[in-house]
């Protein structure tokens, strides 16, 4: 099932330059989705530097609906991507597409009938932009992950300002494994604080609170605390490029 990707499409693009018009666009957006039984869910994007994502779940239950997203580019009348992972339709991974976009203000229009309104603009939050994992301590040894810099299997976590998601999936298998998401903030003695909204594998998490201390050591995230099952937890994320 496509979704709310029926009236959505998007082309595949590098990096974006600061003097490029899609900057406006970074930040997390939101929008709804009515499905094939008429109940409406909530639509969130995170659109960070080089990469985005889009999710549909319900607030109410925290069911999670579908995920999509991948590497994006955007110039004065189109927004394009090529796709990393699409929970719903995986033959759509390795494809690009485009659409045109209309910003005035905080609205985002695509297509000229989907409605966004932008919640955030990559503040207040102190950890914007798109993420992966570099480094876990396991049994007491950091474990080094630089290797998946360069491997078709990501686990990434994309956040703006107020906004976070984790996306575990494959590139090359086209094979989307995991997310999780919702809000977070920080604070300036360190501490870092998620929200969980939506979990693909259980969403009896939603509405739990995650506390970790964090700090930003030569450009990486340093992670520290207890994990959602109780379980130490240290690691280190690299912005990938």
């Amino acid at each position: 099932m496509r979704l709310f990707l029926l009236s959505l499409s998007f082309a595949f693009g590098a990096a974006l330059f600061a003097q490029s018009p899609a900057t406006k666009l970074l930040g997390a957006w939101e929008s709804t989705f009515t499905d094939a039984q008429g109940r409406s869910s909530a639509l969130t994007m995170t659109i960070a530097d080089g990469f985005m994502v889009m999710t549909a779940y319900n607030k109410e239950s925290g069911e999670f609906i579908a995920t999509l997203g991948g590497r994006w580019r955007a110039d004065w009348d189109n927004f394009s991507i090529t796709y990393e992972f699409d929970s719903s339709d995986s033959t759509q991974v390795g494809g690009v597409s485009t659409m045109p976009y209309s910003l005035v203000g905080s609205v985002l229009v695509f297509n000229g009938d989907k409605v966004w309104t932008r919640t955030d603009d990559m503040s207040p939050g102190a950890l914007p932009g798109a993420w992966e994992i570099i480094g876990r301590k396991r049994n007491g040894k950091m474990q080094d992950l630089s290797e998946r810099r360069t491997s078709p299997r990501k686990t990434m976590k994309i956040l703006s300002g107020s906004r976070f998601q984790w996306i575990a999936f494959d590139i090359a298998k086209k094979k989307f494994t995991a997310t999780g998401g919702g809000s977070y903030t920080t604070d300036e003695n360190g501490m870092y604080i998620e929200k969980i909204e939506f979990f693909s594998r259980d969403p009896e998490r939603a509405g739990s609170q995650l506390s970790f201390d964090f700090k930003l050591q030569n450009g990486d995230w340093v992670h520290r605390g207890v994990s959602s099952k109780g379980e130490p937890l240290h690691e280190v994320w690299s912005l990938r490029q």
